[in-house]
């Protein structure tokens, strides 16, 4: 399970394990998770354990199962609300391949009865996926050429490079058609949600080819990037090749109106309008969306959450979930469009999509980058569903600055006068957040559907802004290592996340959050939690204070402001108090650390 919060901690949803097939005409609305690609080259997984039943609730964060992959055993967490509606493949199952249905997830406790006969081979589920690095069947016909066939070959598909990855940039290409791979061999860099990674081949074979350009954008997950076969002789037929099957997104959304037609004669007897496409979009020549009267906009809970916070009208969104489904990121899209107060809000008298503002007013628009919608996801979702409230304390430095001087003067330096080490006034509130954190894990904890979970372990994550975002690598273990380990581990992250060369297990994670802006002036500011922790602080800049001394007259002290962002559900008043008094000792003497 340590590796599972490493890995899986993201609250983003990812989208790689849901259904690619829904009967909505034979079964009430349910969502099929397909067995994940939890690391790069995992093919397959066993089923480990399983922690739920069937008519259990799950929320975004709950732990389904533990599956054993290639590398590890890790945690497979739920991504949005339902309900266990069926366990297709029991525990201890051994070589579950990854695609194949594994459980179904119902919209409504009422209807979980109505899967009890369910079979993964009918009830509208599609067949597995294939993994991106396993073998892959040839493409699908509708790929090829009409009354062409293809000689024996491997569609090679984007894989899901991080647990919450949906699309990627194409990098960089290091191979092209007629070029010998081995396993091992890097074949492109992709820019995932997180950082730029490398994807290496995983078998032998000739490139016969590459579908996509250097810096294309938002490559689904599952789409067919690269073609390889066995004999070089076979490259010229693939000339024609567009390996144009669907990406799960497109597809999902291509098959939403005959889900709709089947859903048409149960929810209105009467005739009705026929729908427009998916999203509300409106037919060529203007005007404002429009949607038949009566008809169920099929939406996950988290998606009508949003949409209800943000005043945008589900009708007005453009479905990509399964079969149409209105979820969460399509929410997002529809913010960031300007669809927001109803259909009659999306276009207008300048046209479908018309920039609002002043005419004539100057300004650039900037592209999101995929770690940008990342953080934007994240940071509405934690404050919109995660109640937040803030503590803040003053705390004296003169004995952290004194012995941070202290302990800098001693280091050893090389032949070039260069300090073996150079510790930051942040070394310490990392050392000192751990250890209150060891002293009250109360607050070392997340919030789970049926459970607080309390972590054994101090992993802590410190906000660093890179060229793409922020980013929060992780310091393991930092309540066990010394202020000198702490400080070379954190310039190492640093440097890594500046570069975008972090490594999934270094950034997924973490019990514990810290943000300090003091190195920019600012003497205070209130952080947003980092889901599923339960606890972020805000470190501000030390400032010079005239304070009562002892002997009755007055000394200028060095204060610094932290501001502790809770969430209530999982650390009540009382409990972000007292870590706050606790951490407030070490800092004020930080030689206590040494003990």
């Amino acid at each position: 399970w340590r590796i599972s919060q490493a890995v899986l901690s993201s609250v983003l949803p990812s989208r790689h394990a849901l259904s690619r097939g829904r009967n909505m005409s034979s079964y009430p609305p349910h969502t099929v998770l397909e067995m994940p690609a939890l690391s790069p080259t995992m093919t397959t997984g066993n089923i480990a354990t399983f922690k739920f039943k069937i008519g259990d609730k799950v929320s975004p964060g709950d732990l389904i199962c533990d599956i054993e992959t290639d590398k590890a055993t890790i945690g497979w967490e739920a991504q949005e609300d339902g309900y266990i509606a069926a366990i297709l493949v029991p525990e201890g199952t051994q070589d579950v391949p990854v695609g194949k249905p594994v459980l179904i997830v119902a919209d409504s406790v009422g209807d979980v009865a109505a899967f009890k006969d369910y079979k993964p081979t009918g009830g509208g589920t599609a067949a597995a996926t294939p993994a991106p690095a396993a073998p892959a069947a040839a493409a699908p016909a509708a790929a090829a050429a009409p009354g062409k066939t293809y000689p024996s070959h491997q569609a090679m598909e984007m894989p899901a490079l991080s647990p919450t990855m949906t699309a990627g940039n194409i990098a960089a290409i290091k191979v092209k058609p007629g070029d010998k791979i081995a396993p091992g061999d890097l074949i492109m860099d992709i820019e995932t949600d997180k950082a730029t990674m490398g994807w290496e081949a995983q078998e032998e074979g000739i490139v016969a080819k590459v579908l996509v350009k250097e810096g294309d954008q938002e490559v689904a997950v599952g789409q067919v990037v690269l073609v390889m076969v066995d004999n070089a002789a076979d490259i010229p037929a693939f000339s024609d090749y567009s390996g144009a099957n669907p990406a799960p997104a497109a597809a999902a959304a291509a098959a939403a109106p005959p889900v709709a037609a089947a859903a048409k004669p149960a929810a209105a007897p009467a005739p009705v309008p026929a729908a427009p496409p998916a999203g509300g979009v409106a037919p060529a020549g203007g005007g404002a969306p429009t949607k038949a009267v009566g008809s169920k906009v099929f939406a996950s809970p988290l998606a009508r959450a949003l949409a209800r916070e943000a005043g945008v009208d589900l009708s007005a969104a453009t479905p990509t979930g399964p079969y149409g489904r209105v979820i969460a990121s399509d929410i997002m899209a529809a913010i960031e469009s300007g669809a927001v107060g109803g259909a009659g809000a999306v276009g207008g008298a300048g046209g479908a999509g018309a920039p609002a503002g002043v005419a004539g007013q100057d300004f650039t628009e900037i592209k999101h980058t995929t770690v940008r919608k990342v953080i934007a996801k994240r940071l509405l979702e934690s404050k919109t569903t995660v109640p937040h409230y803030y503590l803040s304390m003053d705390i004296c430095a003169d004995e952290l600055l004194k012995l941070r001087e202290t302990l800098n003067a001693q280091a050893k330096k090389d032949k070039d006068g260069k300090p073996a080490y150079k510790l930051s006034v942040n070394d310490f509130i990392i050392k000192a957040s751990a250890l209150a954190l060891r002293d009250h894990p109360d607050v070392n904890a997340s919030w789970m559907t049926d459970s607080i979970r309390q972590y054994h372990y101090v992993d802590v994550s410190v906000a660093v802004a890179s060229p793409s975002g922020l980013i929060t690598p992780i310091v393991t273990d930092a309540d066990m290592k010394g202020l000198t380990a702490i400080s070379q581990e954190v310039k190492n992250l640093a440097a890594k996340a500046r570069d975008g060369k972090l490594q999934p297990h270094e950034y997924q994670g973490g019990t514990f959050s810290i943000s300090n802006l003091g190195m920019f002036g600012i003497s205070s500011f209130a952080a947003i939690i980092n889901p599923p922790q339960s606890c972020i602080l805000a470190v501000g800049a030390t400032e010079q204070r005239v304070v009562p001394a002892k002997d009755g007259t007055f000394k200028a002290s060095e204060y610094m402001r932290v501001t502790l962002s809770c969430d209530h559900r999982t650390v009540d008043g009382a409990v972000g108090a007292s870590f706050l008094q606790s951490l407030k000792a070490y800092l004020a003497n930080p030689s206590s650390m040494l003990l």
